[in-house]
């Protein structure tokens, strides 16, 4: 199954449109115009980093109820507990309510499940450990919003629970004291797209906009909302929401935030994960933090990775990010070896089916979510990979934009214990015994919505330059488009008939493309990560689709391209 990306170039912005823009650099005006900023004032905020709509956190359907509510309990120093998720979200939307909560002077205490003990989400036997603890409040974050079941039994234990969610709403919402989230058809709240921390960052936003106004008790504040930005910015990326309008915004805010380094256990994994304290952006938190805080859940307990975001001395962080660096090599390895054994037994069992399924005993909870996600990537086919176990077996399906998988999964519901997600990743719980009806029917289902459609990974294209265009400027005017993420990808450049000047294999396994590169007046080096396989056969002139990149190398810093696709030149 040899995947071959489609170039789908953007189709050029209108010379009206450019007009107005003419003091920006017609790459950066089309780059603009791609990302659907239609006008001047759009484009102005977009640079600067601001967010489209208003942004007051009480515009959220129910968090002014949950602000009264969570006073009164503080008031009455009522026992709560933040109930989160064992990823980068759950885990840091976790933290950062409970520590706006105890500044406020809460009794309140932090409880994430264990992903193999428990599973995702709320629980009736970690609701029985709370209300047997004396909790009578208990938020949700980053979960809850399908938990009907779950909430009632809260309740039948003389539990209040408010529900701060981002997941997709279902047909009926939980019976909670307060439901937020942006996503029920009622909520007036203009962006619908925060993560889990997010939401948690504008109900914290809330009550302490409430406190400075009429104080709760009296007592000193001192954390302020911006202090908990770094916060916003790791679990909003490590998410891989939309980083658009307020995403960008917060992460913006929050980059800066966390480069200041103002808690000790970021400051220890940013040194741990190869980083310089100052320049971690959006990409380091995508593959250096992200993944160390998502290893705690992943292989542990997240409380260690949500111990370290809260550690208050050095020693302690260093600690705790030593373990989280030791369980990320872990998880590298077990992810490998899992992905090797499902692509094996779904390739066995259908080698043209549209959804890959794999399910095994052998197979680790914490990384069959990664598995399906390079299995996706690899294939371009909506994948399914299953730690199989007694009575119940839990899985992870992750998706292509073609086909909606949490929409898939709802269709399955009679065979599940739970579920949920959004329309490219999801997860669920499934009685054993029902397993191999469930891989028949997600099958079916593919095969429904797939069979006519050709499944080839598109590559998006922004804008066509010469090699003449690109120089320090542009790369300055591009570093004012980041954060980069989904939905605000990096740019990706074409340009055409280039002579491969030289080309030759680099890494460690040498399996990644060093290329030097002639227009005939401009020459340029070039990477194309595990691509060293042209080797064989490199034409003279080649067709690159590539981003504009800073190399720094033994304290020098030089600007290449780095090659995502490469074709023969027509």
């Amino acid at each position: 199954m040899t995947v071959v990306q489609h170039w789908q170039i953007a189709p050029p912005a209108p010379n009206a449109y450019l007009t107005r823009l003419a003091s920006i650099p017609r790459p950066i005006a089309q780059i603009l115009f791609n990302r659907g900023l239609s006008d001047p004032e759009q484009v102005e905020q977009f640079l600067e980093g601001r967010c489209g709509g208003d942004d007051n956190p009480f515009k959220m359907k129910g968090v002014s109820q949950a602000v009264t509510h969570l006073r009164q309990a503080i008031r009455d120093a009522v026992p709560i507990a933040v109930y989160g998720d064992f990823d980068a979200d759950g885990v840091t939307a976790t933290a950062l309510l409970v520590e706006t909560l105890h500044a406020l002077g809460a009794d309140v205490r932090p409880f994430i499940p264990h992903r193999v003990d428990e599973g995702y989400g709320l629980h009736v036997e970690a609701l029985d450990t709370l209300a047997d603890q004396g909790v009578r409040l208990v938020v949700t974050v980053d979960c809850g919003i399908r938990a009907l079941d779950e909430v009632a039994h809260a309740h039948q234990r003389g539990m209040q629970v408010i529900v701060t969610d981002h997941h997709s709403v279902g047909p009926a919402p939980p019976p909670a004291l307060v439901v937020i989230n942006p996503k029920q058809a009622d909520c007036p709240y203009p962006f619908k797209e925060l993560a889990g921390v997010g939401i948690a960052y504008k109900l914290a936003q809330a009550l302490l906009r409430s406190h400075h106004q009429v104080p709760i008790l009296p007592r000193q504040v001192s954390l302020h909302e911006q202090d908990l930005l770094d916060l916003v910015a790791l679990g909003t990326v490590a998410d891989l929401v939309p980083l658009l309008d307020e995403n960008r915004a917060l992460v913006r805010r929050g980059l800066v935030k966390l480069n200041e380094g103002q808690r000790p256990g970021l400051i220890s994994l940013i040194q741990r994960s190869g980083l310089q304290l100052g320049q971690v952006d959006a990409n380091a938190i995508s593959f250096g933090l992200g993944p160390r805080i998502n290893a705690a859940g992943r292989l542990s307990h997240a409380m260690a990775a949500y111990q370290l975001l809260t550690a208050q001395y050095p020693g302690e962080a260093d600690k705790l990010a030593d373990e989280l660096n030791t369980l990320n090599r872990q998880r590298q390895q077990l992810t490998a070896q899992v992905q090797e054994a499902a692509l094996a037994q779904a390739l066995e069992a259908d080698r043209d089916t549209p959804l890959l399924f794999a399910a095994s005993p052998d197979f680790i909870e914490g990384v069959v979510g990664l598995a399906a996600s390079r299995l996706s990537e690899a294939f371009y086919r909506p994948a399914v990979v299953v730690a199989v176990g007694e009575p119940h077996s839990r899985g992870s399906a992750r998706s292509i934009p073609e086909f909606h998988i949490t929409e898939a999964l709802e269709q399955c519901e009679d065979l599940l214990v739970r579920y949920g997600g959004h329309a490219a990743a999801a997860g669920f719980t499934v009685e054993s015994a029902n397993l191999s009806s469930l891989a028949e029917r997600l099958k079916a289902l593919a095969a429904e919505a797939l069979g006519d459609t050709e499944l080839r990974p598109t590559l998006p294209i922004d804008v066509q330059v010469s090699l003449g265009e690109l120089d320090r400027r542009l790369y300055d005017w591009l570093l004012k488009l980041e954060p980069f993420g989904y939905a605000n990808p990096v740019p990706t450049f074409l340009t055409r008939h280039l002579r491969v000047v030289k080309s030759y294999a680099v890494g460690a396994q040498r399996d990644h493309l060093k290329l030097m590169l002639s227009d005939g007046r401009f020459q340029w080096d070039a990477i194309a990560f595990r691509q060293a396989h042209w080797l064989e056969r490199m034409p003279t002139y080649i067709d690159i689709a590539y981003c504009l990149e800073l190399n720094r190398w033994n304290g020098r810093e030089q600007l290449q391209l780095n090659v995502q696709d490469l074709k023969p030149s027509v």
